[in-house]
């Protein structure tokens, strides 16, 4: 977000170099305002701004910039400042913003690192994308067993400054391994002689660094943490998943779920769309439009292959567009439902059967209400649409009945369509809504007019 009211302010100070003043806008505010503020100045101005600030100010602001403005910012500034800047980061967005330069860039900066700095790059950038470890962070606070609650909280008086949250602090043995947690509530109340060992909870809920992003921000929200450690298989605590970085998570996730819902493919990065080309967005959305829309030629080989039965009930020309919106919203509805609930582990794969009886149930109950609609469409306003020799009733019966069933097998599409895709290892999301529609316009269509023609075709 920019917010462009106070850059003729901040212009007027860079061009008074009045470094007091700016370095009191920065101070006076949060980070991520600031940085709101800084999106709408150039690239040069944004640099001399946080010039005017202290280094971990400088870094903290930085952080949240505009992915864009980060990028031209690492471009202009020399390898010393730009290390600096790296150095005074919080090792996950340091992290984040390596592995997003290219490959010189990256050779360019380690070098000019502190060896503990650059061994934390290189350990938080190789995990792979989605994964636990890819959104860790190595800044958290860690005690032994074995010292007592006062000598751990002047520990943690030592260690706040230069610790993303004190809140909870780990306790491990000498190998790193997970013993259990301390809070600072712990701490403060527990008795100043009493040993950690004796205060801490042993029951930690945790992550291992090669599980998946998603489930462990999911632990996040279900056990309301502050942060959930990430350990090794082996039980060695790596780091730390803190809940900002969760809400981060979840937003991408949803993201993801809800582009790819509408077939839509590519990175699924959340707060990117004005900073996606045209190209960019076109290539990401043609693929699936070109080869649905070649599926969809079987929906007119189905209305052509039925020719002579619309041109002798030209009634049923006017249910079509009923047919295919009931069709597309109960299946969507269905497969909404289904995949939210695998995504959020509701519901497995091996579910299915109970799955099924329940939209199948559902879509009883609609077929009942949907077809009583048809057919009194069919009474009170088309009547006089009925070819000589044919019963109004025999047609709105044929037509309830053939809705009726569309109903019920595009609910049923659009639940076993996502299990389906599920249990063969892929993103069920990926059929839930364009590719879906398209499967039940042809199984609509054909059920239509078959049924029709059962009922009224000499």
């Amino acid at each position: 977000m920019k917010i462009p009211l106070l850059v003729p302010e901040i212009r007027e100070y860079l061009a008074q170099n009045n470094t007091e003043e700016l370095k009191e806008f920065c101070e006076t505010n949060s980070p991520a305002m600031v940085a709101d503020f800084l999106s709408a100045l150039e690239p040069d101005e944004v640099w001399a701004v946080l010039q005017s600030v202290s280094p971990q100010l400088r870094a903290e602001i930085f952080a949240y910039l505009e992915p864009d403005v980060q990028k031209e910012l690492v471009e202009k500034l020399p390898r010393e400042q730009l290390a600096r800047l790296f150095s005074d980061m919080s090792p996950d967005d340091r992290a984040d913003l390596f592995k997003s330069l290219p490959e010189d860039k990256q050779e360019m900066i380690l070098p000019a690192m502190a060896q503990a700095e650059r061994e934390d790059i290189r350990r938080l950038s190789s995990y792979p994308e989605g994964t636990a470890g890819a959104v860790m962070t190595s800044d958290y606070a860690s005690l032994p067993a074995d010292i007592t609650a006062a000598e751990a909280i002047n520990r943690l008086r030592r260690e706040a400054p230069d610790r993303e949250t004190i809140y909870y602090a780990y306790v491990v043995d000498e190998k790193r391994r997970l013993l259990g947690f301390v809070s600072l509530k712990d701490l403060i109340l527990a008795h100043p002689e009493e040993k950690i060992e004796k205060i801490m909870h042993q029951d930690v809920v945790s992550a291992c660094v090669t599980d998946d992003q998603e489930e462990a921000a999911r632990k996040i929200q279900k056990y309301d943490l502050i942060a959930l450690p990430v350990t090794s298989p082996d039980g060695a605590l790596l780091g730390i998943i803190t809940h900002d970085d969760a809400l981060d998570i979840i937003t991408q996730e949803h993201t993801e779920d809800i582009e790819k819902l509408m077939a839509i493919t590519g990175p699924h990065e959340a707060g990117v769309y004005l900073h996606t080309s045209a190209w960019e967005h076109f290539r990401n959305r043609v693929g699936w439009v070109v080869a649905l829309a070649l599926l969809g030629l079987v929906s007119g080989y189905i209305v052509q292959n039925y020719e002579g039965l619309i041109l002798q009930f030209g009634i049923l020309a006017t249910f079509m567009p009923m047919l295919a919106d009931t069709g597309g919203n109960t299946g969507s509805q269905s497969a909404t439902l289904v995949v939210r609930a695998l995504a959020l582990k509701e519901v497995s794969v091996r579910d299915a059967l109970k799955i099924v009886w329940k939209e199948f149930k559902v879509s009883l109950s609609l077929a009942v209400v949907l077809s009583v609609v048809a057919f009194g469409r069919v009474a009170f306003l088309a009547k006089n649409s009925i070819p000589a020799g044919y019963s109004w009733m025999t047609v709105g019966l044929a037509i309830s009945t053939a809705l009726g069933l569309q109903v019920v097998t595009s609910t049923l599409l659009g639940a076993l369509l996502p299990l389906a895709v599920a249990g063969m290892g892929y993103d069920p999301a990926v059929v839930a809504s364009p590719a879906l529609t398209t499967l039940v316009d042809i199984t609509g269509l054909f059920i239509y007019f078959a049924t029709v023609k059962l009922f009224l075709w000499h």
